[in-house]
C-alpha cells in the first residue's frame, strides 16, 4: 500500500484500539490522530462498519448462540442471533475461534450451545454443512444477522449471485456494483465478511486468476474452489 494508505490504517487501528479503552468517543478519535470528530461520523460507515459509540459499545445487549462442530476444512463455527446468523468461521482449533468471535462481539452475551440442543442453531449448522459438501445444492436463503456498511451490503449480495462452481475478480466485482473504481473497497468488503462459505467471498480472485487473501486461509480458499468446480 502506499505510505498514505498505511498511515490511514494505522490511524484507524488508533481509534478501534481506543474506542475499547478510552473513556469517551471524542478522546479516542482525537488520540488516534484524527483532526476532526465530524470528518470521523461522516465517514465512519466506511471505517467502522457502524458508528463510534455503536463499536464502542461492541455488540452490548446482544446474545449470540454458537457451536463449534468438525468438517472438511476444519474446526467450524457458526453463530446466530435471533435474526439469524451472524458469524461463520473456519480454523484449526476451537479456542481460537472463540476468542475471534469474541473479539468481534466483546459485549455481547455469548452462549455455546452443543449437541442439538437449539433446533435453530442445528439447522444453520447443517446448512453451512451441506454447503461445504455439496455447494448449491439447497438455493434456500440463509438468514443473516451481519452488521455492514451499505457499501458493504452491496458487495455481499454481489457475492451472494455468484453461481458455484466459478470466480469472479474484485474488478469485477466493483463492475457489477456500478463502482468500477472500488476495486481496493470490494477487496476490504470481502475480507470483513464475517460468515464464511454463506456469503461465498472465496469466489473472488485476482484478475489474473491467483487467490488474492482469504481471512481463514489461502488452502480452504483453495478448496473451496476446488470443490464447487468438482460439484459443478
Amino acid at each position: 500500500m502506499s505510505p498514505r494508505e498505511y498511515l490511514e490504517q494505522a490511524r484507524l487501528a488508533r481509534l478501534r484500539q481506543g474506542l475499547r479503552e478510552e473513556g469517551s468517543v471524542s478522546r479516542a478519535v482525537f488520540e488516534a490522530g484524527f483532526g476532526s470528530g465530524s470528518r470521523v461520523y461522516e465517514r465512519s460507515t466506511v471505517l467502522l462498519g457502524m458508528t463510534p459509540g455503536e463499536y464502542r459499545r461492541e455488540g452490548e445487549g446482544l446474545v449470540i448462540r454458537y457451536t463449534v462442530v468438525p468438517s472438511p476444512l476444519g474446526r467450524l463455527l457458526v453463530a446466530v442471533t435471533d435474526r439469524g446468523v451472524c458469524a461463520v468461521s473456519m480454523g484449526d482449533s476451537d479456542e481460537a475461534l472463540v476468542a475471534s468471535l469474541r473479539r468481534e462481539f466483546a459485549r455481547a452475551e455469548l452462549r455455546r450451545v452443543d449437541a442439538g440442543a437449539d433446533d435453530w442453531l442445528a439447522a444453520q449448522v447443517r446448512r453451512v454443512a451441506e454447503e461445504i459438501a455439496q455447494p448449491g445444492r439447497d438455493g434456500t436463503p440463509v438468514p443473516l444477522d451481519l452488521r455492514g456498511t451499505a457499501f458493504q451490503w452491496r458487495v455481499w449480495r454481489a457475492l451472494i449471485a455468484i453461481p458455484p462452481g466459478t470466480t469472479r475478480s474484485y474488478t469485477e466485482i466493483a463492475e457489477a456494483i456500478g463502482e468500477p473504481t472500488a476495486v481496493r473497497a470490494v477487496a476490504r468488503a470481502c475480507g470483513a465478511n464475517r460468515v464464511a462459505v454463506i456469503v461465498p467471498c472465496h469466489r473472488v480472485v485476482r484478475s489474473d486468476g491467483t487467490l488474492g487473501g482469504y481471512r481463514w486461509g489461502l488452502p480452504r480458499k483453495a478448496e473451496l474452489i476446488r470443490r464447487e468446480s468438482a460439484t459443478a
